[in-house]
């Protein structure tokens, strides 16, 4: 349905109209909400916020059946894993194509600034403990 004006925008990373590009992800990723597991698909992107001085990330989640079935519009806080790791967020607003936003702060679950250049994914991320810092 691309051609449909209620399709969602299929816009590739960092085309979104801001003047400084974000960093981000696009890609699989396994998202725990109320104890369930959920493989998902999801475009993420993150910025460090300097008036409070810490890093904001957020994106939207592929739609999924069996999500929307499980928060039928609600809110719910989970847990999304990503090849790079995994941080906590929130997740709300699904939007006309059933498409939930999530939204954290703290390390994201994508690699930042230099980390990006790192070829190979790591582990959990943000954790106390984990050795990362």
């Amino acid at each position: 349905m691309p051609d449909s004006p209620l399709a969602p925008p299929d816009l590739p990373a960092g085309e979104h109209g801001a003047e400084q590009p974000d960093e981000g992800y696009r890609g699989p990723a396994r998202l725990t909400v109320a104890g369930a597991e959920h493989p998902v698909e999801v475009d993420l992107r993150g910025h460090f916020q300097p008036i409070d001085g810490k890093y904001h990330w957020y994106g939207r989640i592929a739609a999924d059946s069996g999500l929307a079935d499980l928060l039928q519009g609600k809110r719910a806080k989970g847990a999304l894993r990503t090849p790079y790791g995994e941080s906590e967020g929130e997740l709300a607003d699904p939007d006309l194509w059933h498409r939930y936003r999530i939204t954290g702060t703290g390390r994201p679950p994508f690699p930042v600034g230099e980390e990006q250049g790192e070829a190979a994914p790591r582990g959990r991320a943000g954790g106390a403990g984990d050795g990362q810092g």
